[in-house]
């Protein structure tokens, strides 16, 4: 199939406005596992081989459900585009993914930050993070990719899948390799649906380097062909119900069923936990000891309804600046 062009770059109404680095962490901070970042030709062409490249000439190219687009930040404001021939599916998909009729300062503002310094230190650090709203489905696929693995090792699972077991999304000019060792061509093909991991034996999966989580993908999926229905009427339970649901399915613990809530059904009291959050409590807050359901309970209590977009910041910034410190 040859490829064809770009839509031009255009604005989101209203406008976005986010610093280089809260971009990154909001598409490759480990709520997402399928954009990459590369630079524009001309961008190259300028700077010429030794040329160190702008954060503000980073283009992100991600693919979610039947969709590729690309981001990109011009004169301090998010820009997209699509595949010419898919820009009027893909822009309402685009603004759902991106939850873009959610009002995230005012989210952000009525969190507790005026009562914990650490909070404030962290949302003054990512001004204008967000969540990501990412097809349920998709979410509880790459959720389960991730344990016990680092983002890009995840990435690289994730895209093999693609690459191996699902369709062709569509075929558009490239720009150059994104970094991560993934091509352009990868990011051209969806994710198998659940239905498809049913008919993929399980010695297939641990070809696309998924190890012991191949067994749990492939029993997630024949668990879920023998309940048609049952991943929508899970997604739009409330978030106790919700969860129960998610830990009855092969693999999926705790800090798996929350980060799918949280980022697949927009369940925002979810408060995922990872070893960054565990450090982040037991430094900051003095939870030293703490199991990860008692901090789960703690972040729930302490931040309210909000807990989860409270959890992202404190992630990133434990990511980003707690190493090494006390």
């Amino acid at each position: 199939m040859k490829p064809g062009p770009w839509s031009d770059w255009q604005a989101f109404a209203p406008g976005i406005e986010l610093p280089p680095a809260v971009l990154a962490e909001i598409l490759d901070g480990g709520q997402a596992f399928r954009w990459f970042r590369s630079l524009e030709p001309s961008t190259l062409r300028s700077r010429g081989e030794g040329g160190r490249p702008h954060a503000n000439d980073d283009v992100w190219t991600g693919t979610w459900s039947e969709h590729v687009a690309q981001l990109r930040r011009h004169e301090g404001r998010l820009e997209w585009r699509a595949p010419a021939h898919r820009v009027e599916a893909t822009a309402p998909a685009l603004a759902r993914l991106l939850a873009t009729d959610t009002d995230w300062p005012a989210l952000t503002d009525s969190l507790p930050w005026r009562s914990d310094p650490h909070l404030a230190t962290c949302i003054t650090a990512f001004p204008g993070l967000r969540l990501l709203r990412q097809p349920f489905g998709e979410t509880l696929l790459c959720f389960l990719c991730s344990a016990t693995k680092q983002i890009v090792q995840i990435k690289q699972m994730v895209a093999l899948l693609a690459q191996r077991h699902g369709n062709n999304v569509c075929r558009a000019g490239s720009l150059t390799p994104p970094h991560g060792g993934i091509s352009d061509a990868a990011l051209q093909f969806r994710l198998p649906t659940w239905a498809e991991l049913a008919t993929i034996p399980e010695k297939d999966l641990r070809g696309c380097l998924l190890g012991f989580r191949a067994r749990f993908i492939h029993e997630t999926a024949l668990f879920l062909a023998a309940r048609p229905g049952w991943l929508d009427e899970t997604e739009g339970l409330p978030y106790p119900a919700a969860k129960a649901r998610m830990l009855e399915l092969p693999g999926v613990g705790e800090k798996v069923a929350d980060c799918v809530l949280l980022f697949g059904a927009g369940r925002l009291e979810a408060f995922p936990v990872d070893t960054w959050v565990l450090k982040s409590l037991a430094r900051r807050y003095g939870l030293d000891g703490w199991r990860p359901a008692q901090v789960a309970h703690f972040g729930r209590t302490h931040f309210g309804p909000l807990a989860g977009l409270a959890q992202q910041y404190l992630f990133a910034w434990e990511r980003r600046h707690g190493r090494g410190q006390v």
